[in-house]
Protein backbone atom coordinates (compact mmCIF):
# COMPACT_ATOMS: atom_id res chain seq x y z
CA UNK A 1 0.00 0.00 0.00
CA UNK A 2 1.53 3.07 -0.79
CA UNK A 3 2.08 5.92 1.92
CA UNK A 4 1.10 8.90 -0.37
CA UNK A 5 -1.04 10.13 -3.00
CA UNK A 6 -0.60 12.28 -6.33
CA UNK A 7 -2.43 15.01 -8.08
CA UNK A 8 -3.03 14.37 -11.25
CA UNK A 9 -4.10 17.86 -12.87
CA UNK A 10 -6.79 16.92 -15.76
CA UNK A 11 -5.50 19.95 -17.63
CA UNK A 12 -2.21 17.79 -19.07
CA UNK A 13 -2.71 14.43 -17.18
CA UNK A 14 0.57 15.50 -15.20
CA UNK A 15 1.29 15.25 -11.80
CA UNK A 16 0.29 18.79 -10.02
CA UNK A 17 1.19 17.85 -6.24
CA UNK A 18 2.58 15.08 -4.09
CA UNK A 19 1.19 14.48 -0.26
CA UNK A 20 2.31 11.88 2.49
CA UNK A 21 -0.47 10.22 4.00
CA UNK A 22 -1.49 10.32 7.48
CA UNK A 23 -1.30 6.96 9.51
CA UNK A 24 -3.72 6.03 11.94
CA UNK A 25 -1.76 6.22 14.66
CA UNK A 26 -0.95 10.07 13.67
CA UNK A 27 -5.05 10.30 12.79
CA UNK A 28 -5.93 9.32 16.43
CA UNK A 29 -3.47 11.33 18.02
CA UNK A 30 -4.75 14.77 15.81
CA UNK A 31 -8.22 13.15 17.53
CA UNK A 32 -6.55 13.23 21.03
CA UNK A 33 -5.57 16.84 20.22
CA UNK A 34 -8.83 18.38 18.91
CA UNK A 35 -11.04 16.59 21.59
CA UNK A 36 -8.56 18.67 24.55
CA UNK A 37 -8.63 21.83 22.41
CA UNK A 38 -12.62 21.54 22.47
CA UNK A 39 -13.12 21.74 26.20
CA UNK A 40 -11.53 25.42 26.24
CA UNK A 41 -13.00 25.79 22.73
CA UNK A 42 -16.50 24.97 24.01
CA UNK A 43 -16.30 27.65 27.02
CA UNK A 44 -15.80 30.41 24.73
CA UNK A 45 -18.75 32.88 24.20
CA UNK A 46 -20.24 32.56 20.53
CA UNK A 47 -19.41 36.01 19.68
CA UNK A 48 -15.58 35.20 20.93
CA UNK A 49 -15.47 32.13 18.48
CA UNK A 50 -16.66 34.48 15.81
CA UNK A 51 -13.58 36.83 16.24
CA UNK A 52 -11.40 33.77 15.54
CA UNK A 53 -13.21 32.59 12.18
CA UNK A 54 -14.23 36.44 11.01
CA UNK A 55 -9.98 36.72 10.93
CA UNK A 56 -9.89 32.96 9.50
CA UNK A 57 -11.53 34.60 6.66
CA UNK A 58 -9.61 37.45 6.36
CA UNK A 59 -6.63 35.27 5.72
CA UNK A 60 -8.03 32.78 3.75
CA UNK A 61 -9.50 35.54 1.10
CA UNK A 62 -6.03 37.36 1.33
CA UNK A 63 -5.02 34.45 -1.09
CA UNK A 64 -7.85 34.00 -3.08
CA UNK A 65 -6.06 34.60 -6.51
CA UNK A 66 -3.42 32.13 -5.91
CA UNK A 67 -6.54 29.72 -4.33
CA UNK A 68 -8.45 30.36 -7.25
CA UNK A 69 -5.57 29.28 -9.95
CA UNK A 70 -4.87 26.20 -7.60
CA UNK A 71 -8.89 25.18 -8.13
CA UNK A 72 -8.39 25.42 -11.88
CA UNK A 73 -5.38 22.85 -11.85
CA UNK A 74 -6.73 20.78 -9.65
CA UNK A 75 -9.99 19.88 -11.01
CA UNK A 76 -9.72 21.91 -14.17
CA UNK A 77 -13.01 24.33 -13.59
CA UNK A 78 -12.10 27.57 -16.43
CA UNK A 79 -10.16 29.84 -14.78
CA UNK A 80 -13.02 32.45 -15.19
CA UNK A 81 -14.93 31.02 -13.09
CA UNK A 82 -12.84 29.64 -10.01
CA UNK A 83 -12.81 33.19 -8.17
CA UNK A 84 -17.22 32.60 -7.78
CA UNK A 85 -16.61 29.47 -5.86
CA UNK A 86 -14.25 32.00 -3.53
CA UNK A 87 -17.34 34.79 -3.13
CA UNK A 88 -19.72 31.49 -2.62
CA UNK A 89 -17.24 30.41 0.60
CA UNK A 90 -17.06 33.99 2.23
CA UNK A 91 -21.32 34.60 1.46
CA UNK A 92 -22.00 31.34 3.56
CA UNK A 93 -19.12 31.20 6.09
CA UNK A 94 -20.71 34.82 7.09
CA UNK A 95 -24.13 33.94 7.12
CA UNK A 96 -23.23 30.75 8.55
CA UNK A 97 -20.84 33.12 11.65
CA UNK A 98 -23.42 35.73 11.70
CA UNK A 99 -26.39 33.35 12.47
CA UNK A 100 -24.89 31.46 15.24
CA UNK A 101 -26.05 33.36 18.27
CA UNK A 102 -29.62 33.52 17.22
CA UNK A 103 -29.39 29.56 15.81
CA UNK A 104 -27.49 28.34 19.43
CA UNK A 105 -29.83 30.36 21.39
CA UNK A 106 -31.25 28.80 24.20
CA UNK A 107 -35.20 27.53 24.30
CA UNK A 108 -36.91 28.97 26.80
CA UNK A 109 -40.23 27.39 28.00
CA UNK A 110 -42.74 29.68 29.62
CA UNK A 111 -42.05 31.04 33.20
CA UNK A 112 -42.78 28.77 36.51
CA UNK A 113 -42.56 30.24 39.96
CA UNK A 114 -39.42 29.04 41.47
CA UNK A 115 -37.91 27.06 38.28
CA UNK A 116 -35.51 28.14 35.77
CA UNK A 117 -36.04 25.61 32.89
CA UNK A 118 -33.93 25.93 29.12
CA UNK A 119 -33.21 23.84 26.18
CA UNK A 120 -29.54 24.57 25.53
CA UNK A 121 -27.48 23.57 22.50
CA UNK A 122 -24.17 21.78 24.01
CA UNK A 123 -21.64 20.52 20.96
CA UNK A 124 -20.69 17.43 20.09
CA UNK A 125 -17.28 17.51 20.59
CA UNK A 126 -15.01 15.96 17.47
CA UNK A 127 -16.66 16.24 13.97
CA UNK A 128 -15.13 14.72 11.08
CA UNK A 129 -15.42 17.10 8.07
CA UNK A 130 -15.11 14.97 4.46
CA UNK A 131 -15.78 17.50 1.84
CA UNK A 132 -16.21 16.61 -1.91
CA UNK A 133 -13.72 17.67 -5.12
CA UNK A 134 -16.03 19.24 -6.84
CA UNK A 135 -16.84 22.32 -5.09
CA UNK A 136 -13.74 21.72 -2.91
CA UNK A 137 -14.69 25.20 -0.67
CA UNK A 138 -18.34 25.23 -0.80
CA UNK A 139 -18.45 21.24 0.45
CA UNK A 140 -16.01 21.63 3.04
CA UNK A 141 -17.35 25.33 4.44
CA UNK A 142 -20.40 24.04 4.96
CA UNK A 143 -19.69 21.65 7.68
CA UNK A 144 -16.63 23.24 9.63
CA UNK A 145 -17.93 26.42 10.08
CA UNK A 146 -21.11 25.80 11.62
CA UNK A 147 -19.47 23.14 13.64
CA UNK A 148 -16.25 25.40 15.21
CA UNK A 149 -19.44 28.06 15.57
CA UNK A 150 -21.17 25.58 17.68
CA UNK A 151 -18.32 24.96 20.20
CA UNK A 152 -16.75 21.79 18.03
CA UNK A 153 -13.48 20.81 17.21
CA UNK A 154 -12.92 19.53 13.14
CA UNK A 155 -10.91 16.98 12.07
CA UNK A 156 -10.70 17.62 8.40
CA UNK A 157 -9.93 15.27 5.40
CA UNK A 158 -10.23 16.54 2.10
CA UNK A 159 -10.73 14.82 -1.58
CA UNK A 160 -7.11 13.43 -2.11
CA UNK A 161 -8.11 15.58 -5.65
CA UNK A 162 -7.94 18.77 -3.76
CA UNK A 163 -6.31 18.25 -0.73
CA UNK A 164 -4.19 21.97 -1.85
CA UNK A 165 -7.40 23.36 -0.81
CA UNK A 166 -7.44 21.95 2.25
CA UNK A 167 -3.35 23.12 2.71
CA UNK A 168 -5.03 26.93 2.07
CA UNK A 169 -8.07 26.41 4.46
CA UNK A 170 -5.51 24.60 7.64
CA UNK A 171 -3.10 27.55 7.12
CA UNK A 172 -5.44 30.64 7.18
CA UNK A 173 -6.67 29.17 10.51
CA UNK A 174 -3.13 29.10 11.79
CA UNK A 175 -2.30 32.41 10.53
CA UNK A 176 -5.89 33.64 12.44
CA UNK A 177 -4.59 32.26 15.72
CA UNK A 178 -6.64 29.20 16.33
CA UNK A 179 -6.02 27.29 19.21
CA UNK A 180 -3.59 24.51 18.78
CA UNK A 181 -5.35 20.96 17.99
CA UNK A 182 -9.15 22.36 17.17
CA UNK A 183 -9.01 22.03 13.78
CA UNK A 184 -7.00 18.35 12.80
CA UNK A 185 -5.87 18.57 8.97
CA UNK A 186 -5.71 15.09 7.94
CA UNK A 187 -4.17 13.58 4.51
CA UNK A 188 -5.75 10.03 4.55
CA UNK A 189 -6.63 6.96 2.34
CA UNK A 190 -10.25 5.04 2.50
CA UNK A 191 -9.46 2.74 4.57
CA UNK A 192 -7.86 4.56 7.38
CA UNK A 193 -10.75 7.18 7.02
CA UNK A 194 -13.80 4.40 7.85
CA UNK A 195 -11.39 3.30 10.62
CA UNK A 196 -11.20 6.08 12.10
CA UNK A 197 -15.31 6.82 12.03
CA UNK A 198 -15.35 3.51 13.46
CA UNK A 199 -13.45 4.56 16.41
CA UNK A 200 -14.71 6.87 19.36
CA UNK A 201 -12.57 9.27 18.06
CA UNK A 202 -15.10 11.05 16.43
CA UNK A 203 -18.55 12.04 17.41
CA UNK A 204 -20.47 13.14 13.97
CA UNK A 205 -19.85 12.86 10.16
CA UNK A 206 -20.22 15.55 7.43
CA UNK A 207 -19.52 14.14 4.36
CA UNK A 208 -20.01 15.17 1.00
CA UNK A 209 -19.89 12.38 -2.05
CA UNK A 210 -21.04 9.36 -3.79
CA UNK A 211 -23.86 7.20 -2.83
CA UNK A 212 -21.17 4.62 -2.65
CA UNK A 213 -19.23 6.47 -0.16
CA UNK A 214 -22.22 7.25 1.70
CA UNK A 215 -22.57 3.88 2.03
CA UNK A 216 -19.23 3.29 2.86
CA UNK A 217 -19.39 6.14 5.81
CA UNK A 218 -22.56 4.55 7.41
CA UNK A 219 -21.49 1.28 7.58
CA UNK A 220 -17.98 2.10 8.81
CA UNK A 221 -20.42 3.98 11.65
CA UNK A 222 -23.19 0.89 12.05
CA UNK A 223 -21.40 -0.25 15.33
CA UNK A 224 -21.54 3.41 16.63
CA UNK A 225 -24.71 6.22 17.66
CA UNK A 226 -23.35 8.63 15.96
CA UNK A 227 -24.91 10.97 13.34
CA UNK A 228 -24.20 11.83 10.35
CA UNK A 229 -24.92 14.61 7.47
CA UNK A 230 -24.86 13.08 4.19
CA UNK A 231 -24.72 14.84 0.78
CA UNK A 232 -24.52 12.16 -2.23
CA UNK A 233 -25.50 13.93 -5.48
CA UNK A 234 -28.77 13.87 -7.33
CA UNK A 235 -30.36 13.44 -10.76
CA UNK A 236 -31.49 16.98 -10.57
CA UNK A 237 -35.02 18.08 -12.92
CA UNK A 238 -36.27 21.10 -14.63
CA UNK A 239 -40.26 21.80 -15.49
CA UNK A 240 -40.28 23.76 -18.51
CA UNK A 241 -44.14 24.84 -18.22
CA UNK A 242 -46.43 26.16 -20.68
CA UNK A 243 -45.79 29.53 -19.32
CA UNK A 244 -42.20 30.16 -19.12
CA UNK A 245 -40.49 32.57 -20.11
CA UNK A 246 -38.58 30.89 -23.48
CA UNK A 247 -35.08 32.62 -23.32
CA UNK A 248 -35.04 32.94 -19.65
CA UNK A 249 -35.43 29.19 -19.42
CA UNK A 250 -33.25 27.81 -22.47
CA UNK A 251 -30.05 30.48 -20.88
CA UNK A 252 -30.47 29.68 -17.42
CA UNK A 253 -30.89 25.52 -17.98
CA UNK A 254 -28.27 25.01 -20.31
CA UNK A 255 -26.08 27.32 -17.80
CA UNK A 256 -27.09 24.95 -15.03
CA UNK A 257 -26.46 21.93 -16.93
CA UNK A 258 -23.05 22.54 -18.11
CA UNK A 259 -21.39 24.95 -15.86
CA UNK A 260 -18.53 23.15 -13.81
CA UNK A 261 -18.36 20.93 -16.72
CA UNK A 262 -21.82 19.48 -14.99
CA UNK A 263 -19.85 18.42 -12.38
CA UNK A 264 -22.46 19.96 -9.34
CA UNK A 265 -24.39 17.87 -7.31
CA UNK A 266 -27.58 20.21 -8.16
CA UNK A 267 -27.05 20.78 -11.59
CA UNK A 268 -29.42 20.63 -14.44
CA UNK A 269 -29.22 16.75 -15.62
CA UNK A 270 -32.69 15.85 -17.25
CA UNK A 271 -34.99 18.19 -18.43
CA UNK A 272 -38.88 17.85 -19.04
CA UNK A 273 -40.36 20.88 -21.52
CA UNK A 274 -44.09 21.52 -22.45
CA UNK A 275 -45.17 20.44 -25.33
CA UNK A 276 -46.15 23.69 -26.61
CA UNK A 277 -42.43 24.48 -26.29
CA UNK A 278 -40.44 21.92 -26.78
CA UNK A 279 -39.39 22.22 -30.43
CA UNK A 280 -38.58 25.98 -29.49
CA UNK A 281 -36.49 24.98 -26.27
CA UNK A 282 -34.82 22.53 -27.70
CA UNK A 283 -33.41 24.70 -30.81
CA UNK A 284 -32.44 27.13 -28.33
CA UNK A 285 -30.61 24.61 -26.24
CA UNK A 286 -28.83 23.34 -28.67
CA UNK A 287 -27.49 26.23 -30.33
CA UNK A 288 -26.23 27.71 -27.18
CA UNK A 289 -24.68 24.58 -25.84
CA UNK A 290 -22.90 24.75 -29.69
CA UNK A 291 -21.69 27.71 -28.58
CA UNK A 292 -19.07 26.92 -25.84
CA UNK A 293 -15.91 27.34 -25.90
CA UNK A 294 -13.95 24.09 -24.77
CA UNK A 295 -10.27 24.26 -24.24
CA UNK A 296 -7.34 24.71 -21.84
CA UNK A 297 -9.17 25.87 -18.47
CA UNK A 298 -5.88 28.47 -17.58
CA UNK A 299 -7.16 30.42 -21.01
CA UNK A 300 -9.64 33.34 -19.78
CA UNK A 301 -11.66 32.72 -22.57
CA UNK A 302 -12.64 29.03 -21.87
CA UNK A 303 -15.90 28.52 -20.30
CA UNK A 304 -16.31 24.61 -20.51
CA UNK A 305 -13.07 22.76 -19.06
CA UNK A 306 -11.85 18.98 -18.86
CA UNK A 307 -13.88 16.68 -16.57
CA UNK A 308 -11.96 15.87 -13.25
CA UNK A 309 -10.64 12.57 -15.06
CA UNK A 310 -10.51 10.85 -18.23
CA UNK A 311 -12.08 7.81 -16.50
CA UNK A 312 -14.90 10.18 -15.42
CA UNK A 313 -15.13 11.89 -19.14
CA UNK A 314 -15.50 8.01 -20.46
CA UNK A 315 -18.38 7.54 -18.00
CA UNK A 316 -20.40 9.91 -19.68
CA UNK A 317 -19.43 8.73 -22.71
CA UNK A 318 -20.75 5.85 -22.06
CA UNK A 319 -24.09 6.91 -20.83
CA UNK A 320 -24.52 8.97 -23.95
CA UNK A 321 -23.54 5.79 -26.16
CA UNK A 322 -25.70 3.89 -24.60
CA UNK A 323 -28.60 6.57 -25.35
CA UNK A 324 -28.09 6.67 -28.83
CA UNK A 325 -28.15 2.85 -29.15
CA UNK A 326 -31.78 2.78 -27.49
CA UNK A 327 -33.12 5.49 -29.84
CA UNK A 328 -32.13 9.10 -28.41
CA UNK A 329 -31.11 11.78 -30.72
CA UNK A 330 -27.61 13.49 -30.01
CA UNK A 331 -28.44 17.40 -31.03
CA UNK A 332 -24.33 17.95 -30.89
CA UNK A 333 -21.66 17.35 -33.10
CA UNK A 334 -18.77 16.54 -31.01
CA UNK A 335 -15.74 17.18 -33.58
CA UNK A 336 -16.71 20.89 -34.01
CA UNK A 337 -15.18 21.46 -30.58
CA UNK A 338 -11.80 19.90 -31.63
CA UNK A 339 -11.79 17.86 -28.03
CA UNK A 340 -13.07 14.59 -28.34
CA UNK A 341 -10.31 11.78 -27.22
CA UNK A 342 -11.23 9.20 -25.24
CA UNK A 343 -7.82 9.41 -24.36
CA UNK A 344 -8.27 13.04 -22.51
CA UNK A 345 -10.73 14.03 -19.94
CA UNK A 346 -12.09 16.79 -22.30
CA UNK A 347 -15.72 16.47 -23.55
CA UNK A 348 -17.81 18.01 -25.71
CA UNK A 349 -21.23 19.42 -24.52
CA UNK A 350 -24.51 17.19 -25.29
CA UNK A 351 -28.34 17.62 -25.76
CA UNK A 352 -30.29 14.74 -26.10
CA UNK A 353 -33.98 14.11 -27.04
CA UNK A 354 -35.84 11.17 -27.90
CA UNK A 355 -34.82 10.03 -24.06
CA UNK A 356 -36.84 7.64 -21.97
CA UNK A 357 -36.44 6.58 -18.55
CA UNK A 358 -34.96 3.41 -20.03
CA UNK A 359 -31.32 5.19 -20.16
CA UNK A 360 -28.84 6.16 -17.67
CA UNK A 361 -29.11 9.33 -18.91
CA UNK A 362 -31.83 10.03 -17.23
CA UNK A 363 -32.08 7.84 -14.34
CA UNK A 364 -28.02 7.91 -13.21
CA UNK A 365 -25.96 10.29 -12.29
CA UNK A 366 -23.99 12.05 -14.92
CA UNK A 367 -22.22 14.29 -13.71
CA UNK A 368 -21.05 15.73 -17.23
CA UNK A 369 -21.68 18.22 -19.46
CA UNK A 370 -24.82 16.50 -21.14
CA UNK A 371 -28.58 16.71 -20.82
CA UNK A 372 -32.00 14.90 -21.62
CA UNK A 373 -34.75 16.87 -22.73
CA UNK A 374 -38.33 14.86 -22.73
CA UNK A 375 -41.55 16.49 -23.68
CA UNK A 376 -44.23 16.48 -21.41
CA UNK A 377 -48.38 17.34 -21.81
CA UNK A 378 -48.77 18.54 -18.02
CA UNK A 379 -48.12 19.77 -14.57
CA UNK A 380 -49.22 15.91 -13.54
CA UNK A 381 -46.76 14.12 -16.17
CA UNK A 382 -44.07 15.99 -14.97
CA UNK A 383 -44.56 15.83 -11.52
CA UNK A 384 -44.89 12.12 -11.69
CA UNK A 385 -41.47 11.88 -14.35
CA UNK A 386 -39.45 14.05 -12.31
CA UNK A 387 -40.30 11.92 -8.75
CA UNK A 388 -39.58 8.72 -11.09
CA UNK A 389 -35.59 8.46 -9.41
CA UNK A 390 -33.53 7.26 -6.72
CA UNK A 391 -32.49 10.85 -5.73
CA UNK A 392 -34.24 13.39 -4.23
CA UNK A 393 -31.61 17.25 -4.03
CA UNK A 394 -33.05 19.73 -6.56
CA UNK A 395 -36.09 20.15 -8.96
CA UNK A 396 -36.73 23.79 -10.68
CA UNK A 397 -40.01 24.91 -12.23
CA UNK A 398 -39.59 27.31 -14.62
CA UNK A 399 -43.25 29.16 -14.80
CA UNK A 400 -44.57 32.94 -14.70
CA UNK A 401 -47.03 31.76 -12.32
CA UNK A 402 -46.00 31.63 -8.63
CA UNK A 403 -49.25 30.37 -7.65
CA UNK A 404 -48.61 27.01 -9.93
CA UNK A 405 -45.30 26.50 -8.73
CA UNK A 406 -46.43 26.69 -4.89
CA UNK A 407 -48.83 23.85 -5.63
CA UNK A 408 -46.37 21.59 -7.50
CA UNK A 409 -43.36 22.03 -5.18
CA UNK A 410 -44.92 19.74 -2.27
CA UNK A 411 -45.42 17.31 -4.23
CA UNK A 412 -41.86 17.15 -5.54
CA UNK A 413 -39.80 14.71 -3.68
CA UNK A 414 -36.85 16.82 -3.43
CA UNK A 415 -34.83 19.28 -0.26
CA UNK A 416 -35.09 22.29 -2.63
CA UNK A 417 -37.50 24.09 -5.55
CA UNK A 418 -36.34 26.50 -7.25
CA UNK A 419 -38.72 28.73 -9.41
CA UNK A 420 -36.98 30.31 -12.49
CA UNK A 421 -33.72 29.53 -11.27
CA UNK A 422 -31.22 26.69 -10.70
CA UNK A 423 -28.16 25.03 -9.44
CA UNK A 424 -27.58 27.42 -6.42
CA UNK A 425 -27.59 27.12 -2.47
CA UNK A 426 -29.05 30.32 -0.78
CA UNK A 427 -27.22 29.83 3.40
CA UNK A 428 -30.39 31.32 4.75
CA UNK A 429 -32.11 28.17 3.35
CA UNK A 430 -32.29 24.75 4.59
CA UNK A 431 -29.92 22.31 1.90
CA UNK A 432 -31.21 19.09 2.28
CA UNK A 433 -31.96 15.74 -0.17
CA UNK A 434 -34.08 12.99 0.34
CA UNK A 435 -33.96 9.34 -0.83
CA UNK A 436 -30.26 8.60 -2.43
CA UNK A 437 -29.10 12.26 -2.24
CA UNK A 438 -28.68 11.92 1.71
CA UNK A 439 -29.78 12.67 4.82
CA UNK A 440 -29.11 15.31 7.06
CA UNK A 441 -29.27 19.41 6.49
CA UNK A 442 -26.67 22.11 6.48
CA UNK A 443 -26.55 25.74 5.95
CA UNK A 444 -29.25 28.17 7.95
CA UNK A 445 -30.04 28.26 10.99
CA UNK A 446 -31.53 24.94 10.71
CA UNK A 447 -27.98 23.88 9.84
CA UNK A 448 -26.68 24.39 13.54
CA UNK A 449 -29.43 21.55 14.76
CA UNK A 450 -27.32 18.55 13.98
CA UNK A 451 -24.05 19.91 14.70
CA UNK A 452 -25.09 20.26 18.62
CA UNK A 453 -27.79 18.19 21.02
CA UNK A 454 -29.88 19.41 23.10
CA UNK A 455 -29.16 19.32 26.93
CA UNK A 456 -32.38 20.24 29.37
CA UNK A 457 -31.57 22.51 32.80
CA UNK A 458 -34.18 21.95 35.26
CA UNK A 459 -33.07 24.46 38.20
CA UNK A 460 -35.68 24.88 41.40
CA UNK A 461 -34.91 27.72 43.45
CA UNK A 462 -35.90 26.29 47.26
CA UNK A 463 -37.22 29.51 49.91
Amino acid sequence: MSNSFQIITPIDGSVYAERALHTYEQAQHAANEAREAQRGWARLSIEERAVYMRRFLDCFLAKSDLIAEELTWQIGRPISQSPGELRGFADRARYMIDCASEALAPVVPSPIESLTRSVNRVPLGVVLNLPAWNYPLLTAVNAFVPALMAGNAVLFKHSSQTAICGDRIAAAFEEAGLPDGLFGHLYLDHATTERLIASPAVDFVCFTGSVKGGHAVTRAASERFIGMGLELGGKDAAYVRHDANLAHAVENLVDGAMFNSGQSCCGIERIYVHESLFDDFVEGAVMLASQYRLGDPRDPNTNLGPLVRTSAAQSVRDQIEQARRMGAHLHVTPEQFGYDDPATAYLAPQILTNVTHEMDIMREETFGPAVGIMKVSSDEEAIRLINDSPYGLTSAIWTQDQDVASVIAPQLEVGTVFMNRCDYLDPALAWVGVKDSGRGCTLSKVGYESLTRPQSLHFRTLS
